[in-house]
Parts: C-alpha cells; structure tokens; sequence
C-alpha cells in the first residue's frame, strides 16, 4: 500500500490503535524499561498545536494493510527563531526494519517540510537505539547532547525531599498551581522564562513545547498542553512583598503515558540565585506530585553537559543519569540531495 499523509484530524480509530503498536514494538525491541504508550486521549496529542504550528502525519503500511512504520512533522510558525524549523518524530516496527520503511517516511517528511518553506529538520535521538546509526547514513549532525536522569518514586527519600521543600530562604514563598499559572503572576512569569536565552544550563530540549517569555504566548502554551491531555504541574517562588515570580519549576504528566513524568523548565532570575530556589522548588513540586499523580513510577529531566548545577541539585533529589539523548538537525535541500543519491 502506498504511504499516506494526513492530517490528525482525519486519524481513525484503527489507526490510533495501529500508531500506539508500532510506539510500544518499537520501545519493547529498543528500550524495553521505558512506559508503554496508551491510546488514551492519544487524537488529542497528535491534533493539538500551539495557534501557529501545524502538524502533518504519515502512515506507511505493507502490502497486507499493516502498519509498519510512521512519522510526525511538527512545523513551527510565528516568526520566532524556531520559525523554519520541522520537528521530525519517526518510528518503525522492529519487525520491518531494513526494508526501507524509515527512508521513506524520512523522504515524505522532508518532502513536505520543503514544500511549507521549512529550511531545517531536527530529531531526537536516543544513544543507545538503532536511530543513531539512521540519521548518521542520512547525514544528520549532531548538535546537542543531553543527559537523561531519572528519579524513580520508588527510590524517593520523602524526608529528606519534604526537608528540602520546607527550606526556603527569607523573603521567598512558594506556590503550586496546576494547569498553569494565575493571570497575577503571568507576567512576572514570562520574565523569568526569558532568562532561558542567557541559560542555556536550564534548558531541557521539548520538540513539542515551547515556553515564552510573552504572557499571551504562554497562555496558548497551557492550553495547549491541556488541549493534548498533558497536566501541567508548577512550583514558583515569589518574592516578596512584590509578590512576583522569581523562579519556576514545570512539570507534565500526559494521559498517554501516565506513568511517567517529564519534568520541563527550571529557572531562577539571576538577582535571584545562591539562595537554593531551586532545590526548594523542586522538591516542593514532588511533594505536591505524590498526592496530585499516585499512579507515578517515575521523573525524567535532562540537562546539558555542562550544566552541573543542575545535575548537583537533580542527585540530591535523587535523580539518576541513565542514558544520553542526541538532538540532531540536517538542512532539507541537502537531505533531499542525498536521499535522491541513494535511489
């Protein structure tokens, strides 16, 4: 059967049940430890953008029907500086591997970012799966390398966590908030986020999910996030007695793997730093996570590198280092050049 692209929106039934059993043989054969994806609310994350974003999908299926592999094709709009940017997530079945099937998807993807005036695809990878080896033949680079960290609730000293949340310097409180922030701390909110571009040690790389540092962008982030059965969870700490936001910690937990939660942004504003806001903030979210999300098996973050605060703050919360992601990118023309040689 011939490779199909289509929009979300027109996904039906089987087709979910068909992308959800590619996802799982996929994780089974590469990373058997990780969650299992469920369909749950699974039209929902493929349908849901920010205003700008548009997303394309692509069905490849053998002769008999089956599906045997597919991709996603997030293009960012607004004019940012991700603007031009595809974000490629492509996945195929174990058992058709070697048959072409990611080539194709790879081609099609490619194919249709050009033709939307996209310039540039990115992916992540991680280390240890056979997707290092496929983009490397298909002339990807490799940009970025974060390490994964996983705190696993089993392993949780609650203690010493409900120690670190209550320590907290003067002149700071904290506030949870679930599904996004009140509009009296928005503003001072988007503030803080915009240290992200002077920090790059607080980033954790989300293809799907970009903060702002413009309230009304940030809004549509939640929202979207909700839209997708994504619950946001969020610690902040105030100063006072301003009452803004000084500092942030995000986290998400998503319907389709319920298990697990990945945690997002951290910052605090640089006036703000050496009085251990983010440690306090931290184990202040998992605190609220224990009561909030009991189905939790685990947290994942990622840091860069370079960025041993981070990494300090994360093992004395408990987070372990157990696997390296790679985000790589490639020019389209130049990856269409390639793929048209290897005809």
């Amino acid at each position: 059967m011939p490779l199909t692209q289509l929009a979300p929106g027109e996904m039906t039934d089987d087709d979910l049940r068909d992308w959800c059993s590619v996802l799982n043989d996929m994780t089974a054969a590469d990373m058997p430890a990780e969650p299992r994806w469920r369909t749950d609310r699974l039209r929902d994350y493929l349908e849901a953008t920010l205003p700008e974003d548009r997303r394309y999908l692509f069905l490849d299926r053998d002769d008999d029907g089956d599906l045997v592999g597919h991709a996603s094709l997030i293009l960012f709009g607004g004019g940012g500086e991700q603007s031009g940017t595809g974000v490629v997530e492509l996945s195929t079945r174990p058992s058709a591997r070697g048959a072409g099937v990611g080539t194709r998807l790879l081609r099609a993807v490619a194919e249709c970012a050009k033709a939307n005036g996209c310039r540039t695809l990115s992916v992540e990878v991680i280390a240890t799966t056979p997707a290092v080896g496929f983009y490397n033949r298909h002339g990807f680079a490799r940009n970025v390398v974060e390490q994964r960290h996983l705190l696993r609730w089993s392993d949780i000293d609650w203690e010493k966590i409900e120690h670190a949340a209550g320590r907290l310097a003067a002149g700071y409180r904290l506030e949870y908030h679930a599904g996004g922030v009140p509009d009296r701390l928005m503003d001072s909110y988007a503030d803080v986020k915009a240290n992200l571009r002077s920090s790059p040690g607080n980033v954790a790389f989300v293809p799907e999910w970009r903060g702002s540092a413009y309230a009304p962008a940030l809004r549509d982030s939640f929202q979207t996030l909700a839209r997708r059965g994504m619950r946001s969870h969020i610690a902040v700490a105030i100063s006072e007695p301003f009452g803004n936001v000084v500092g942030l910690t995000e986290l998400v937990v998503s319907a389709q793997r319920p298990t697990r939660a990945d945690q997002y942004d951290t910052v605090v504003a640089p006036q703000h730093r050496s009085y251990g806001l983010a440690m306090s903030m931290k184990a202040r979210l998992l605190t609220e996570l224990r009561r909030a999300e009991p189905q939790l098996v685990d947290v994942q973050t990622w840091t860069m590198e370079t960025a041993d605060d981070v990494r300090w703050i994360n093992a004395e919360l408990g987070f372990a280092h157990d696997v390296d992601w790679y985000d790589y990118g490639a020019d389209i023309d130049r990856l269409l050049a390639r793929l048209d040689r290897r005809r």
